[in-house]
């Protein structure tokens, strides 16, 4: 028993897509894996989407407190969903969506999910260069960062379940207790009062909480596909993202408060406590693991379209990609609207994804008249339109702030006499949407596949 244990903990993810996937991943492991993605240093400076919604006076800090706390659970939720689909079938995130859509349509969110991957695969290696200029006061060369940490960001994605181990026995330990010393010396002193805040930006604040967490989605599954079973994937998605992406943001809430909402200065708050610069390097070399998930998930991704390709070559390929288009990108000028396109898209695509499995055709098991996950699996066009629709729902609830799109969604509430208020919740309303009329095709579906059989 013993030498079968060492064997599971030394397995690797498989080099092609046709292989089965070692179940090496412990619930402990798993846990560590969510938690340490649910810190970050853009989870700090992107607190400040929560407090100060677009558009919208600041929250007041019970508002923040409540919309980061409700959006980073319902998000989770959806994560661990997404999760224990890939649990259960074995099989990578963007290859489970063959079984929703077909082997071709899966191409479209498969083409979604690598630019977001190496969209925030970039914007990771920025965060790192950023953390690593506060610290040296801009003694370091961005472009010297940004090639270190992209080297070492790829190195971790060849070999993926070694680093989650690793995670779990010694990263994981040392940023809690960073965040603790933080957590402690921020809290040591009474915040300032703040005038002028308003509840309205409520559900845009959640929204941003919830986009954040449900970015993990179409990633969910490249991981818990290694889970021991899907409860033990979903029960450590939920407890080790959902605390720590709180805690992120309750922090970064915090700190923000006390430079007067600048996120500009946020960082000079960890900094100015004592010891603040040990404990902050901790947290900047820990935000190597969320590059390294955003490069080896784009290679996960890019295996359902090149299936019998080693994810090594993939990986590789993608972390010198990221590393190249980083070496450009300085600041986070339009990181609002990048969080909510991905909230558009990927919040109504996991209704679509967990209805169809959970009630639908994965209820049939696999093969050709169940989730078919095969090269072959036949197109399913009208599993298209419950996501299509889920994304217009969104769109209408909150466009964003890009001129001509916030514009074309305008004129579209006008036309159906809907405008957003502050009960108005894009990811939840597009989620519902989703989810029903996907609903609705299943039953359909049932209906028609009984009168067949007659």
């Amino acid at each position: 028993m013993t030498i079968i244990r060492a064997r599971r903990r030394s397995a690797e993810a498989p080099l092609v897509l046709t292989t089965e996937p070692a179940r090496s991943l412990s619930f402990w492991d798993q846990t560590a894996f969510w938690a340490n993605l649910g810190v970050s240093l853009i989870g700090f400076t992107g607190a400040v989407y929560v407090l100060q919604p677009e558009g919208h006076p600041q929250l007041p800090i019970a508002g923040a407190l409540l919309a980061t706390v409700l959006g980073t659970l319902i998000g989770t939720g959806l994560v661990a969903a997404a999760g224990a689909v890939g649990a259960r079938t074995g099989a990578p995130a963007m290859a489970n969506f063959r079984g929703l859509f077909g082997t071709r349509l899966s191409y479209l969110p498969t083409v979604a999910n690598i630019v977001q991957c190496v969209g925030w695969g970039v914007f990771e290696l920025t965060v790192i260069s950023g953390g690593v200029r506060v610290l040296t006061h801009d003694r370091v060369d961005h472009g010297v960062v940004v090639v270190a940490a992209g080297v070492l960001c790829t190195a971790m994605a060849i070999w993926p379940l070694s680093v989650l181990h690793i995670l779990r026995k010694y990263v994981t330990v040392a940023v809690a207790i960073s965040m603790l010393y933080f957590t402690v010396q921020l809290l040591r002193h009474p915040l300032p009062h703040v005038s002028g805040t308003s509840w309205s930006g409520f559900f845009p604040g959640v929204d941003t909480a919830l986009a954040v967490a449900v970015s993990f989605v179409p990633l969910a599954a490249d991981y818990t596909r290694h889970a021991h079973s899907a409860r033990a994937a979903s029960g450590a998605t939920l407890l080790g993202y959902s605390i720590a992406q709180i805690w992120c943001y309750l922090l970064g809430v915090v700190a923000l408060i006390q430079v007067g909402g600048d996120p500009d200065r946020i960082f000079d708050t960890f900094l100015g406590v004592a010891a603040g610069w040990v404990f902050f390097a901790v947290l900047v070399l820990r935000e190597s693991d969320q590059s390294f998930a955003n490069v080896y998930s784009t290679a996960m991704s890019l295996q359902n379209l090149l299936p019998r390709v080693d994810r090594r070559i993939l990986a590789a390929v993608v972390g010198v990609l990221a590393t190249v288009l980083a070496l450009g990108v300085r600041d986070f000028t339009g990181f609002a609207n990048f969080l909510l396109l991905i909230g558009s898209v990927f919040v109504p695509l996991c209704a679509v994804l967990v209805v169809d499995f959970c009630w639908g055709r994965g209820r049939s098991g696999s093969g050709a008249h169940g989730w078919d996950l095969s090269d072959r699996a036949p197109a399913r066009p009208l599993m298209l339109l419950p996501w299509l629709l889920g994304f217009a729902v969104y769109q209408v609830f909150n466009p964003g702030s890009v001129a001509w799109w916030a514009r074309l969604w305008t004129d579209v509430q006008n036309a159906i006499g809907v405008h957003p208020s502050w009960w108005s919740s894009a990811s939840l309303f597009s989620f519902l949407a989703a989810g029903l009329a996907t609903g609705l095709l299943v039953v359909l579906e049932r209906r028609f596949a009984g009168r067949a059989r007659d």
